[in-house]
């Protein structure tokens, strides 16, 4: 137990905005969760203890320590376009007028970092600065950061300390919320933190981002071995390369007792990712070679092998709706096939209303008007239907009730096609399982996720492979048509500057 308890508000607002996507992340986005937990709000935030988000294990850490926490509310939406002015000043709003409600010991945000809204580029910092506003310097304002987040100096500035998850996929969120909890004990406890940041000049597609391949493993690795000695924290966040201002991009940032401390271990870590930029860069496979390839590794194979669609992953601003990989897997004969979560409410009601055995002429899909892109017409056999209805029991978002609204399995050819009611990315097997799919028996998944789905998918899997089809989750940032962007910023790892 702390020598004495202090009182905690508690917050989380998450949402990844990819400025080039297709439609905007509203306050209804944000209610139902799209993949993150639910909006909540009052005493029902602290049930998120239970689920591996960064507000889950500062909860854990905090009520431990025997902190009184006043929890505010918790909202994140899938990855998209804006986020409405209407949503971000209405959740926003919530978590200022609370600050203001009360002397406050601390705060502590689950943000992501990498919030573009309407009318604010930088939507954590602008939260950051309203609290900073309310609750004066004397009270510690400590937030979590995703992976991707863009950190700017406003984040920066108005923050006494910031830490980031080091894995993708995000199987560390609650780990990195009890990380915070750590932090604010230091600073509790009186503690003068050094910070201390360098912005990389490089961009960084998100399939090169992936821990458990090389570099990104080894440079966690060295983010890790850096917290030794004056050095408390260090944080690395390759950002997410599709938010188009001046801000976008990769940050190193580390706190240590001294300003000096926290400078050289930024700087070493900033000279590892010089030397090394050239090996941040991705291949990646047409749909057809990633269909044909997947056939010949999975003759005979017992495991299933998995592409990634990693251009429409809704959790990076697609809309899970695009067809190419499904044309892909028809026109090669592929068999064995399976392929989700695909959005299309319209689909997934029809196939309820025909029941099971059913065959339907559908325009499925093909609404995300990317060139390249178009419904996939046809007749389709309704194989099962589902609620929607679903835990997930994969390593990400661990413990969270999935609600995707209706759900139909339908058949085209040999592929089983999972359709939803609702935007998720397939990142964890039962997703498959909601709608009758049973994902280890199959040859080939084609799943709508970039990374996420290797902490479930690659335990089963005889091999990964990315395939770059039409899609509004452009996989190299160099391919983005930047207006924005800091000049001198470079557009992929190597490439030219902008």
């Amino acid at each position: 137990m702390p020598n004495s308890s202090r009182t905690i508000l508690i917050a989380g607002f998450q949402h990844e905005t990819n400025t080039f996507a297709p439609s905007k992340a509203t306050y209804e986005s944000f209610e139902r969760g799209e993949g993150f937990p639910l909006m909540c709000r009052g005493a029902d935030v602290l049930a998120l203890r239970e689920v591996n988000i960064p507000a889950g294990g500062f909860i854990r850490a905090a009520q431990a320590s025997g902190h009184t926490l006043v929890p505010v509310i918790w909202a994140g939406a899938s990855p998209s376009a804006h986020v409405t002015r209407d949503a971000f000043e209405r959740i926003a709003g919530e978590v200022v007028e609370a600050a203001s409600t009360r002397d406050f010991d601390a705060v502590y945000l689950d943000l992501h970092g990498a919030m573009v809204a309407e009318h604010v580029d930088d939507g954590e910092g602008e939260l950051l600065a309203r609290v900073r506003e309310i609750v004066g310097r004397d009270v510690p304002i400590v937030a979590s950061l995703d992976l991707h987040a863009n950190v700017t100096e406003r984040m920066l500035r108005n923050a006494d300390a910031l830490v980031a998850y080091r894995t993708y996929p995000h199987v560390d969120m609650a780990d990195t919320g009890a990380r915070a909890a750590a932090l604010l004990e230091r600073l509790l406890a009186g503690e003068t933190l050094h910070g201390a940041s360098r912005r990389l000049p490089f961009l960084i597609p998100i399939n090169g981002m992936c821990t458990l391949l090389e570099p990104s493993r080894g440079m966690y690795e060295s983010v890790s071995a850096a917290e030794a000695g004056a050095v408390v924290s260090a944080s690395f966040a390759p950002g997410f390369p599709a938010a188009d201002f001046a801000e976008c991009g990769p940050v190193i940032w580390a706190y240590a007792h001294s300003a000096e401390e926290a400078e050289a271990a930024v700087d070493a870590l900033y000279s590892r990712m010089l030397a090394e930029e050239s090996a941040w860069c991705v291949p990646f496979l047409s749909p057809d070679e990633a269909v044909r390839e997947a056939m010949r590794l999975s003759n005979g194979a017992s495991r299933p092998v998995v592409i990634a669609d990693t251009q429409d992953n809704p959790g990076a601003g697609g809309d899970a709706n695009t067809m190419e990989m499904l044309r892909a897997l028809v026109r090669n004969g592929a068999n064995g096939a399976a392929f989700g979560l695909i959005y299309d409410p319209a689909a997934a009601a029809a196939a309820h209303r025909a029941g099971v055995g059913a065959r339907l002429e559908l325009s499925l899909g093909g609404q995300s008007n990317v060139p390249g892109d178009a419904p996939f017409a046809g007749v389709f056999e309704v194989v099962s239907l589902s609620d929607g209805r679903c835990r997930y029991d994969g390593p990400m978002m661990n413990g969270m009730q999935a609600e995707l609204g209706p759900v139909a399995c339908l058949r085209f050819d040999d592929v089983l096609i999972a359709v939803s009611s609702r935007k998720a990315q397939m990142l964890d097997r039962n997703l498959y399982r909601v709608a009758g799919i049973q994902p280890e028996e199959m040859r080939i998944l084609v799943n709508k996720s970039s990374v996420h789905f290797r902490a479930d998918f690659e335990p089963i899997a005889k091999a990964v492979l990315v395939a770059k089809a039409p899609g509004p989750m452009v996989a190299d940032p160099a391919d983005l048509p930047w207006t924005r962007l800091a000049r001198g910023m470079r557009t992929r790892p190597g490439g030219e500057a902008f």
